[in-house]
């Protein structure tokens, strides 16, 4: 499990000595306990924090939940060996739906709660499902709950022996330092190995074999190190008008970006060093605000892991960094909670009841409950945002986002804050400072709602007008950006070619994603000429998106055009590898072989993601897609039939094999699996659609209920025109009341045309 490191030496000029001789110029990892002798304060700090806690071997130290024979929903905590050397054991159901005794391995994290995780014999370390409530007694603590109550089936991907609950993939790159996954596709097993177990000081440093060359040597640069983890500013000041002090001057750190690297929601594409490079995409892909992870208004919805939020703020433009509030050592806060914020925030003006509105020493007075509100996870691990928004309670009202007065007064409602915070602030310029963030959130919003063709044209001009804004933070740029997949104008045209060439790599990326989108389907023949100058762009997650994104031209581009894509985009294959343990690996993999025409390697690709991971639907769609497009369409109907009995829960697969029926002449068949669909996805007014146009020569009764069912969710003129028309078309009854109803939705002469088909 362990990497070959160093052996620990006290520094000493006979140390010094040994390093110089036998080191080579890579740097190396050496351990934390080499750190101790020259930085104690710091090596105390860190120890029983969070980073030293974040995974350890189970021993009488580490372990804190209750092992001496305890049964929690018919599962069993147990020890065995003896009381000096102790091993700790559960009884829980396995794959196979039997229980059975697995040995804990490891302890994750400490406090608010523990996780225990089980090692198997082809390297997956997984994470059972019960966690150990660290807490006082008196604060509900010390007792074990269930993280995932509602996910107790094998082929759900959070099952614990599933990839949702996997370390090796999902949590060992930002819980131990110097992570190697090790996964071999062949054997579908793991190897991972680390420098040490938890996060240690080169986990944020470095490898540190050069700072003690340095030692001897002061003539190494920056210490021996290859990065700069100090603050921004160095100063603040006064700055005229201004409640605020500024920064006297912002110098590059590189503090925020290595904070990031286990601090965002992101996925992992390469091993390369993205802080020596200045660049988060060259080892990451981040996470963009989307609705799966933020509410309208940017309020942080699903773990965000701090980055996404703070790189919306004001702060984060300033220069603020990290550890302008946290030690960064300990990682708690380097003032009370009260003071913290008045460091710049000017306490005459801030710390005042004019301000605050709420009673001094009240908990309404401190700045964190009303502008970093907290998020509950994993039932009782609350998290605060660091987006740093003014609560809003009127957006709150028009958007349905979180009031975060309610927070406190949960007996009130948003109309109710409202009130307050104009009686509070009744200047119109002071509400107005940050209309940017309504602008944002209330167009952010309307992306993820049906819209007319006219709405969506003023959506696509204010999605243009925040991309283009300098003044907004780059990732709510890039987040617009990326909105425009679903929409195009002139004014998206010109903000997309603006920002393909912009400095910052996320507005280059989410230029690239607004590419990608059916809005963008009017910039098809320019795609190549807007793309192809990033194909050699000095970001990793740049050059592989432009690849991906140009892959489906493939058939089209000259045999030049074809040579001067394939770099980048076998480094986008390569960046897929990386991720080989997952299916969407594999199927992003196929999804290039097919637009090269490579079918059978494509078919090879999706059919290996399945067999490494059988609980990912979308393999099976890919799969079954390659073999309608080569005619095949029984084995479009086995891959579905097999996708569907992998991923019961799933709704696409019934619906791909209904169509797969439909094709086949087989309605009947069809209907059934359109009907699982609608089960599972009630809210698809689509699967009712098709459902109900299958449905039309077995039983039009029920036919007219699915298509009506279709209107009721979507509220789409559409579906109630084929409504009529299939009543219209049959003399039903109910055809006049139908004709009555879309006159109100629809062009008179379209109506009127159905009438006379009537008589």
């Amino acid at each position: 499990m362990f990497k070959t490191k160093i052996p620990a030496v006290i520094i000493s000029v006979f140390s010094v000595y040994f390093l110089l001789i036998n080191l080579s110029f890579a740097a190396e990892f050496v351990g934390a306990k080499q750190c101790a002798d020259c930085h104690q304060k710091e090596f105390n700090d860190w120890q029983g924090s969070h980073h030293e806690k974040s995974m350890q071997h189970t021993n009488n130290e580490s372990v804190l939940g209750d092992f001496n024979q305890v049964t929690f929903q018919s599962n069993k905590f147990f020890k065995k060996g003896t009381d000096s050397t102790p091993e700790y054991w559960v009884n829980i159901k396995g794959e196979d739906g039997q229980f059975h005794d697995y040995q804990i391995k490891y302890t994750f994290g400490y406090t608010p709660l523990q996780q225990y995780m089980v090692e198997f014999d082809d390297g997956r370390i997984q994470l059972i499902p019960f966690a150990w409530d660290s807490r006082d007694k008196k604060d509900g603590g010390q007792r074990w709950f269930n993280l995932y109550p509602d996910r107790t089936e094998k082929h759900q991907e959070f099952f614990w022996t599933n990839t949702g609950q996997n370390w090796n993939y999902m949590c060992a790159d930002c819980h131990s330092t110097n992570l190697s996954k090790n996964f071999d596709v062949n054997s579908n097993s793991y190897n991972t190995q680390f420098s040490e177990i938890n996060v240690a000081c080169e986990s944020c440093h470095g490898a540190a074999s050069e700072h003690l060359l340095w030692l001897g040597n002061k003539d190494i640069a920056n210490f021996g190190f290859d990065r700069d983890l100090s603050k921004s500013v160095k100063g603040w000041q006064p700055k005229k008008d201004s409640t605020t002090l500024a920064p006297k001057g912002v110098k590059h750190s590189q503090q925020v970006l290595t904070c990031a690297q286990c601090h965002s929601r992101r996925t992992q594409i390469s091993d390369n060093n993205h802080v020596a490079n200045n660049a988060f995409g060259e080892r990451y892909l981040l996470d963009l605000i989307s609705s799966e992870n933020y509410y309208s208004d940017g309020q942080v919805y699903n773990e965000n892991f701090v980055y996404g939020s703070f790189s919306q703020s004001k702060m984060y433009q300033k220069g603020v960094v990290c550890s302008n509030c946290h030690n960064p050592h300990s990682a708690k806060l380097k003032l009370p909670v009260e003071s913290l914020c008045l460091q710049c925030h000017q306490s005459n003006t801030y710390a005042q009841k004019s301000h605050h509105q709420h009673s001094d020493s009240s908990t309404g007075a401190q700045c964190v409950n009303c502008h970093m509100p907290e998020t509950t996870y994993m039932e009782i691990d609350a998290r605060r945002d660091h987006g740093f928004h003014i609560p809003r309670p009127g957006l709150a009202l028009q958007l349905g986002t979180p009031d975060t007065c309610l927070s406190c007064h949960n007996d009130k409602d948003s109309n109710w804050s409202l009130e307050k915070v104009n009686t509070w602030f009744p200047a119109t310029e002071q509400r107005q400072e940050h209309k940017k963030e309504k602008d944002f959130a209330s167009v952010f919003s309307a992306t993820t709602i049906s819209l007319s063709s006219q709405q969506w044209q003023s959506v696509a001009s204010e999605l243009s007008r925040i991309a283009q804004t300098i003044s907004y933070a780059p990732i709510i740029r890039a987040s617009a950006l990326a909105k425009m997949a679903q929409t195009s104008d002139t004014n998206t045209v010109i903000a997309i070619a603006r920002a393909l060439k912009n400095d910052n790599e996320y507005i280059r990326l989410g230029a690239i994603y607004a590419l990608q989108g059916s809005g963008a389907q009017s910039m098809q023949a320019e795609k190549w000429r807007l793309l192809s100058p990033l194909l050699t762009d000095k970001v990793l997650a740049v050059r592989t998106s432009a690849a991906f994104t140009l892959a489906n031209l493939w058939q089209q581009l000259s045999a030049e055009q074809q040579k001067q894509l394939t770099p980048a985009l076998n480094e986008y294959l390569i960046s897929q590898d990386f991720n080989n343990e997952r299916s969407f690996a594999h199927s992003n993999k196929g999804i290039i072989f097919s637009y090269q025409g490579k079918l059978e390697d494509a078919i090879n690709s999706f059919k290996q993601g399945i067999s490494i991971e059988p609980n990912f639907a979308q393999t099976y769609i890919n799969l079954s897609q390659m073999y309608r497009q080569s005619g095949q369409n029984q084995q479009t109907i086995a891959a579905l039939n097999q996708g569907t009995k992998a991923n019961p829960d799933d709704a696409q697969l019934p619906f791909e094999l209904a169509m797969a029926y439909i094709r086949a002449k087989d309605k009947a068949t069809a209907a059934k699996y359109l009907t699982q669909a609608t089960k599972l996805a009630p809210q698809n007014s689509h699967y009712f659609y098709v459902l109900g146009l299958s449905l039309e020569e077995q039983n039009k009764t029920h036919a007219y209920k699915a298509i009506s069912q279709a209107y009721y969710i979507s509220q789409n003129p559409q579906h109630l025109y084929a409504l009529c028309e299939m009543q219209v078309r049959h003399k039903a009854f109910q055809a006049k009341k139908c004709l009555n109803k879309l006159a109100k939705v629809a062009p008179a002469n379209v109506v009127e045309q159905l009438r006379a088909q009537l008589k």
